[in-house]
């Protein structure tokens, strides 16, 4: 590899783009052995390579429509039926003796079944003997042992480089590790000492396509010795039994696709073998080997090597779980204490402000937001609260399960390039979706500077018919990026430490739904309890309160004149206090039964509404000098309408009620919002609230003036009017100055 070709700085960009070419049906094979496609259950050869006479002196259309006995003594024959139904891997390789023309010649046979087919492919056998068990177990259970003494994921990659290399001879044999994004990065390397190295390059995902690691995800070994080997078709071109082509993802003689030929050549390589590494199913990386001559490695080698990645794909997670031990002993340490003072909390915000900066190291983060009943609590450093409500509004679409993590937000979420210095890294937990509790952590940009084994930007060449065709890369000069808007990667240990945190949490939030439950329950009582107090004090106490009205009310009429005055004011007194008990009365009822009164909820056209409002006013007080100012178009609002009337009725009223000057103007407009709702106010020129009193105004029986003062009243309306707004979702303030006036403002929805 040359030397540093390039410096480059742009931000890394995931691509789909990925060739299409279907390598697993490539219909030819590579020319150093013979495949046979058998028919079951005659063993009839029904496909075949075309290179059969090269190595059984047999042409190839005298083979096809036979039986398998034309190759294969009876003995042979029998071995193959005996195993068809057990497990190939187990029987693999078949020794087999073949007459071809005057001579007899040693064969490797592999058998598998694939595509509705048993497929024989046949290597000539170097050695007669091959590997025996004991031979085996020598030449693997040394290497085993090492592998079980490393410590770490380095010293296990280590180790199992040098040793594939001292069983092949390969010039070069790397571990190669893919990463999330699915680009690879060499992280051991063994090689001939006049080789530059490769250790710690970087490889674009597009080096190993999609299409690749499938197949390397279900066979785990890959052979190909010589790169200018001819390709040798199959005959007939497609397997007879499903008229499409041959499926060879288990062929250790498939044919190797052009592209990938064309890249091998770049790099100067002649023969390599690829071995799969897999983590829990999915593919982790490959022990990729290298040659700058033909090499052609034995079957029983082969096997070693693929049995050696098995046991170093067993090993990877218990030594991934080993490196950085002493930092994770630590953090689980921390996990564990904050564990412990959650549990020992009584309510999430408690939990919040007992963990305080805990909260970020749990996950090594440099700031949170816990968002919790439509509040923001920050911990270190964060986007803005209008940020994170929009940044918040995003992720909730993007989490699949529980938990969201990325460190490339600017890339995916374009907003977060104005915080990316704070937040190029985010971690989400939804601890519920019911009551949009979220945590929220974030890592700020850290630029990186990555080396590429060449330019790692897609070489796509357009083809004449106008389509995009994906090319091997010519050049592998070290090829230098520095990366941006990306943070620090989350560690699966800090993601699984989320985890746990969430379980703790949301066993507080089981005992808050107890104790709700519980309350509830306590509140259904309560209300029966109420309703009956509400039915006697409608009832029981209205009617002799109303005996006691009337015969003041008849006294007053009847004897009248003969009473002193002192005696007409005690009437006259007594009559006002039984009204305004009844009133209270009422009120009180009306309030009691608010809670829980079903909402009849329709489009309420606010100009209609105020109108019938005002016609009332100006009828029950024709004295009065009353201006109604109304903007043209109020919006419409989604409520009850019996009730919206009650409020407007409430305000419009207090407005003139409370008001000591000769003309008295009440004045309703609205405001626009972003939302789906509107900002009604009601404003006066009354007499205005001191500052003091703005913050109890809403309490029930709370009036600011003697109970004679301004007509009277019960210091019930403005309760009722702020929990009718609540019971519709809406919001109510006030602003004031005394002597000047009052303004009222309601935030209500325009729809449901």
């Amino acid at each position: 590899m040359d030397r540093k070709e390039k410096i480059i700085i742009r931000q890394r960009v995931n691509s789909n783009i990925d060739y299409n070419e279907q390598i697993h049906i490539p219909n030819f094979i590579q020319d150093h052995g013979v495949l046979l496609v058998l028919q079951e259950p005659e063993l009839d050869i029904i496909q075949v390579s075309s290179n059969t006479e090269e190595w059984l002196n047999i042409r190839p259309e005298n083979i096809l429509g036979q039986n398998i006995e034309c190759l294969l003594d009876s003995d042979q024959i029998d071995n193959i039926r005996q195993n068809l139904e057990g497990d190939f891997e187990y029987i693999n390789p078949l020794q087999l003796s073949i007459k071809c023309g005057n001579e007899v010649r040693l064969f490797n046979g592999i058998i598998h079944r694939n595509d509705g087919v048993v497929i024989l492919e046949i290597e000539l056998s170097e050695d007669e003997s091959g590997l025996d068990f004991s031979q085996f177990y020598q030449l693997t259970f040394p290497i085993i042992n090492k592998i079980q003494k490393s410590g770490n994921l380095h010293e296990l990659c280590e180790i199992v480089v040098k040793e594939i290399r001292k069983i092949t001879e390969f010039d070069r044999v790397m571990i190669y590790k893919f990463h999330p994004d699915d680009s690879g990065e060499v992280i051991a390397e063994d090689k001939r000492e006049d080789q530059e190295a490769y250790l710690g390059l970087h490889y674009p995902a597009y080096d190993v396509p999609q299409v690749a690691r499938a197949v390397f995800s279900v066979k785990f070994i890959r052979t190909i010795p010589n790169i200018n080997c001819r390709s040798v078709e199959l005959i007939p071109r497609c397997n007879p039994l499903t008229n499409q082509p041959l499926d060879l993802s288990f062929s250790v003689l498939r044919g190797v696709s052009s592209c990938h030929v064309e890249y091998l050549e770049n790099m100067g390589v002649m023969g390599s073998m690829a071995i799969s590494l897999v983590k829990e199913g999915k593919l982790w990386g490959l022990i990729a080997c290298h040659h700058k001559s033909v090499k052609y490695i034995p079957y029983d080698k082969r096997v070693a090597c693929e049995f050696l990645g098995q046991i170093m794909s067993i090993h990877i997670p218990i030594r991934e779980q080993n490196d950085n031990l002493d930092s994770k002993v630590a953090l689980k340490s921390l996990q564990s204490e904050v564990i412990k003072t959650i549990s020992e909390s009584e309510d999430l915000l408690t939990v919040f402000r007992n963990i305080g900066s805990k909260l970020l190291t749990i996950v090594g983060a440099t700031g949170s937001v816990v968002s919790l009943e439509g509040e923001y609590h920050k911990i270190g450093k964060t986007p803005s609260n209008v940020e994170i409500t929009a940044l918040l509004n995003w992720v909730k679409n993007q989490i699949d399960t529980d938990i969201y993590s990325t460190n490339s937000l600017p890339i995916i979420y374009p907003p977060a390039n104005e915080f990316k210095e704070i937040a190029s890294g985010l971690l989400v937990l939804e601890i519920t979706k019911v009551q949009e509790i979220y945590v929220l952590w974030f890592r700020p940009e850290v630029s990186q500077t990555v080396n590429w084994a060449g330019n790692p930007e897609y070489p796509i060449e357009m083809e004449s018919d106008g389509t995009m065709k994906l090319c091997p890369r010519r050049s592998f000069a070290e090829w230098q990026e520095i990366v941006k808007f990306h943070s620090l990667p989350w560690q699966p240990h800090e993601i699984e430490g989320v985890q746990e945190f969430k379980s703790a949490i949301v066993g507080i939030v089981m005992r808050r739904i107890s104790d709700l439950a519980e309350i509830n329950l306590e509140l259904e009582k309560s209300n029966n309890e109420l309703d009956s107090f509400t039915y006697i004090t409608s009832h029981d106490l209205k009617e002799p309160l109303r005996g006691i009205h009337n015969y003041s009310t008849f006294l007053m009429e009847d004897y009248g004149e003969i009473l002193n005055e002192d005696g007409r004011e005690k009437l006259e007194t007594l009559v006002r206090l039984t009204q305004r008990m009844e009133n209270l009365i009422n009120a009180l009822s009306f309030f009691s039964r608010l809670g829980r009164q079903e909402l009849h909820k329709s489009a309420i056209n606010l100009n209609e509404l105020i109108e019938n409002v005002v016609e009332v006013i100006r009828i029950s007080k024709p004295e009065a000098s009353i201006e109604i100012r109304k903007m043209e178009n109020l919006p419409v609002i989604y409520g009850d309408k019996i009730l919206m009337e009650e409020v407007f009725s409430n305000l419009i009223n207090n407005g003139v009620k409370y008001n000591k000057k000769e003309d008295k103007i009440v004045e309703i407009g609205y405001e626009k919002t972003e939302e789906s709702a509107s900002i009604i106010y009601v404003k006066d020129n009354g007499i205005g609230i001191r500052e003091k009193h703005l913050e109890t105004i809403f309490k029930i029986f709370k009036r600011l003036h003697g109970k004679d003062k301004f007509g009277g009243g019960t210091g019930v309306g403005l309760t009722i009017v702020k929990k009718i707004i609540e019971r519709h979702s809406g919001q109510i303030w006030l602003e004031s100055k005394y002597g000047e006036g009052t303004t009222f403002y309601l935030k209500l929805w325009n729809q449901e």
